[in-house]
């Protein structure tokens, strides 16, 4: 695993049940604002489940990138009592 994993999953296991951070955030987090799409690609590679990938949206509220289906990533955060207002599905691309 590479350091830029590494230290991306330990950010994403500090978001809280029910909240989210978007790609970018992280990105920025990570000291490159422009590497959301690299920060999708290391989530969507992450196969350990104590890392709670669902928690990360699009910027605009897209529930998308979820390797285990959109639908899934949905229902995980109904469960943790997301307020699910502000988001939606995306109506076509890879996650779905």
């Amino acid at each position: 695993m590479s350091g830029f994993s590494r230290r991306l999953y330990a950010l994403v296991r500090q978001i809280p049940p029910g909240q989210v951070a978007t790609y970018g955030q992280l990105a920025l987090l990570l000291g490159n604002p422009r590497m959301s799409r690299a920060v999708g690609t290391a989530l969507s590679a992450c196969r350990d489940d104590s890392i709670p990938c669902h928690r990360v949206v699009g910027t605009n509220g897209s529930l998308t990138g979820y390797a285990g289906g959109i639908h899934k990533k949905e229902q995980l955060l109904e469960l943790e009592r997301a307020d699910m207002s502000r988001f939606f599905l995306p109506e076509k691309g890879t996650a779905l």
